[in-house]
């Protein structure tokens, strides 16, 4: 993983600032799509318990966000017809 890049975003009117390796910044702007990275940490903060960090929350918002999509991926994919029985020749 690379150094952490911090990025200041408004929460409930407050600014605040969040550092997180870039790669998970680039799952959260995947998780936003055409909406906005404010607004998808906004709605992860808003459902975090008050014990979790705000980066933390966010690491696994991605993590989910990127299981999710894997196990989509391999949902899409067609499985090889497999025998049913093998022959031993």
């Amino acid at each position: 993983m690379s150094d952490l890049v911090k990025r200041s975003v408004s929460l409930s009117g407050h600014r605040t600032s969040i550092a997180l390796e870039p790669e998970f910044w680039n799952v959260l702007l995947g998780m936003a799509g055409t909406g906005s990275l404010a607004a998808v940490i906004a709605d992860i903060d808003a459902r975090r318990t008050p014990e979790r960090p705000l980066a933390s929350a966010l690491r696994v918002a991605a993590l989910n966000f990127m299981r999710a999509q894997s196990a989509e991926d391999r949902h899409s994919v067609a499985s090889p017809i497999l025998p049913t029985r093998i022959s031993r020749e």
